[in-house]
């Protein structure tokens, strides 16, 4: 293997472990610059992914290659749908938001199963014969040396994530939109005497976190699980919470977290293709993801300065 073909094998295999965690943790980014911590990342990615499934196994004989992107989005409706709930308990009635956080991570997996084993008579899914597959950009990939790194058989939703975060970023930090936002986020008292609904804002922010986290759940089925099953969505959440918080609450941040644990987690499906990394035991490759989130939850959780009022209830009468 060259070494061009070795570099375009390390960075397609990290887009593509990377996407989920840029749209799940970009959502989080969202709810929690409104002030609502959302423990519930986890849950909304097994909803996204049931959603997706279903509805690719449905779909794909009469949609055709279609049927993925439209299952993504499908998988985002579902999540809005779902983070309702999580927005209703914390906004409306106030409720601790790690509690309703982990009630969604816990009834999600339970319910996606559950409605497998009525429609489908088993624990799983069958696998999607079409899936998101790779993707050659006409003319880019032909240009010498970048070309087969960037542009050749990769991951076009990889790309697709990276402007979202680009586009999540000008939103948040250069729009009306993100300065209500953020200053629900900061002081929602402050913001509320000049006329901002703080309960709206709230309940956007949560949302739009329920729609890319649905959306980040549907092209991790898609594009490496393959099916739904109760152990599709394992710790991808959480993970991705871990990337929003080693960004420090920015759009561009979180996607370069997101990037790094996304080549930690590639590295154990292609590390025995790899010099040197060859001669570690996969089991330390597969369980180095989640050692990265819990070194990095502790060495930047108590440095990492978040929103002022996050995870604080605003009761509008004070």
């Amino acid at each position: 293997m060259s070494t061009t073909e070795l570099i375009a094998l390390i960075l397609t295999s990290t887009l593509v472990y990377s996407t989920p965690l840029i749209l799940t943790s970009l959502g989080g980014t969202f709810s929690e610059r409104s002030g609502i911590v959302n423990v519930g990342l986890e849950g909304i990615m097994v909803m996204g992914a049931f959603s997706a499934v279903v509805f690719n196994l449905t779909m794909s004989p009469t949609l055709g290659d279609m049927t993925p992107w439209i299952a993504i989005l499908v998988g985002g409706i579902v999540g809005v749908l779902f983070s309702l709930l999580h927005a209703v308990a914390t906004v409306s009635l106030r409720a601790d938001h790690i509690i309703s956080g982990t009630v969604i991570n816990l009834m999600a997996p339970a319910l996606g199963v559950f409605l497998i084993k009525t429609w489908y008579g088993k624990g799983q899914t069958d696998n999607i014969s079409v899936n998101l597959g790779y993707f050659s950009f006409p003319g880019l990939s032909k240009i010498p040396v970048i070309g087969p790194i960037f542009f050749k058989n990769t991951f076009l939703p990889a790309y697709c994530a990276i402007l979202i975060a680009i586009l999540a970023w000008f939103i948040i930090f250069k729009t009306k939109f993100g300065l209500r936002l953020r200053s629900v986020g900061e002081n929602p008292q402050a913001a509320d005497t000049l006329g901002i609904n703080v309960y709206a804002m709230r309940y956007s922010g949560v949302l739009i976190s329920g729609l890319l986290g649905g959306m980040g759940g549907a092209v991790f089925a898609q594009s490496i699980s393959g099916n739904f099953s109760a152990g599709t969505i394992v710790g991808q959440g959480f993970i991705s919470m871990a990337a929003m918080i080693f960004g420090k609450w920015n759009p561009l941040g979180a996607m370069g977290a997101s990037l790094f644990f996304g080549f930690a987690q590639s590295l154990s499906i292609i590390g025995a293709q790899l010099p040197v990394i060859s001669s570690i035991p996969p089991v330390l490759l597969q369980i180095a993801p989640y050692l990265l989130t819990v070194i990095v939850l502790v060495a930047f959780l108590g440095k990492a300065s978040g929103p002022k009022a996050n995870g604080k209830n605003y009761i509008k009468s004070k």
